[in-house]
């Protein structure tokens, strides 16, 4: 059956969408020899020979979903350029070729999702679904009250002001304190710059829910593949955020039927002129027919 090429690549679990996207526009994909360069460009996967970066794409595997509790210290990464440690070494043992889903800074820990659905992944990231992010800061100092509603309202990074979030005081710990802020977005660095700019310097973060998932007190640096209730929970989130996040289409007005006017109806509502005034004007009596004479 045809599909669009870039959805064909990311069910194969070589790349998400938006990276099949980007492989397809430099010309790194190919069918049955010819490089396809056009967005949205149909193709059989059980019959054409599509190629990423030179390598046959395997057929489309059943959907792997592993939950990991990243530690500080890697990169969220298939591969780093600096040969710095990433996530992908704590998942040696996995024979299925997954890839993270978002990324967390090196030094963030917490909640990672790692899978080979990579139309699951671009629904968890499209910044219109509005999948929550939870976390868990450790700040230096503690706090006002009309800080924490600054950062819910917003600040400005790069130019723009940031999405709307919410964050509360969680705990204090002598003179510095922890801070639970739930975001919708993620920029570069966006925990540290908004907290930084409030006056609060970044000590720790830790990832503590990503949509509907928890660390379930997973150790640091281990990982579990995700039940049954968890996957239909992820499921139903991205269906309910989708049908949120589509325009509500305008109701038509009704429109308004003619009444056919008959002829009488058009002879009744035409003007005849103004009405007729009776006159006042005295008229002398009829004759009798009866003459009288002349008196002497």
């Amino acid at each position: 059956m045809a599909m669009r090429l870039q959805k064909i690549i990311a069910q194969s679990g070589v790349a998400s969408r938006r990276e099949a996207e980007r492989y397809i526009e430099e010309g790194k994909v190919s069918v049955n020899g010819m490089v396809v360069t056009k967005q949205g460009t149909l193709a059989d996967p059980g019959a054409d020979l599509i190629h990423v970066n030179g390598r046959l794409i395997p057929p489309p595997k059943e959907k792997t979903y592993i939950l990991v509790n990243k530690p500080r210290g890697c990169v969220t990464t298939t591969k780093d350029e600096k040969d710095r440690p990433t996530v992908m070494d704590l998942l040696k043992k996995i024979r299925v070729r997954v890839f993270p889903v978002g990324r967390l800074d090196y030094n963030t820990e917490g909640v990672l999702l790692v899978t080979n659905d990579g139309e699951m992944a671009d629904q968890l990231l499209d910044p219109k679904n509005k999948i929550p992010r939870t976390y868990h800061v450790k700040v230096s100092g503690i706090p006002t009250e009309k800080t924490l509603r600054k950062l819910e309202r917003g600040v400005t990074l790069d130019g723009r002001p940031t999405l709307p979030l919410k964050a509360s005081l969680h705990r204090i710990t002598g003179k510095n304190s922890f801070l639970e802020l739930q975001l919708i977005e993620g920029k570069k660095h966006h925990i540290r710059r908004i907290c930084e700019l409030v006056g609060h310097a970044v000590i720790k973060i830790t990832r503590i829910e990503f949509g509907p998932l928890t660390n379930d007190q997973l150790p640091p640096g281990t990982f579990r593949p995700l039940t049954i209730a968890e996957v239909k929970a992820l499921r139903r989130l991205v269906a309910k955020k989708k049908s949120e996040s589509k325009p509500e289409t305008p109701a038509r007005p009704a429109s308004r039927t003619k009444t056919p006017r008959t002829k009488s109806a058009r002879s009744a509502n035409r003007r005849t002129g103004p009405p007729a005034v009776k006159s006042t004007k005295r008229t002398k009596p009829a004759p009798t027919g009866r003459r009288r004479g002349k008196t002497s």
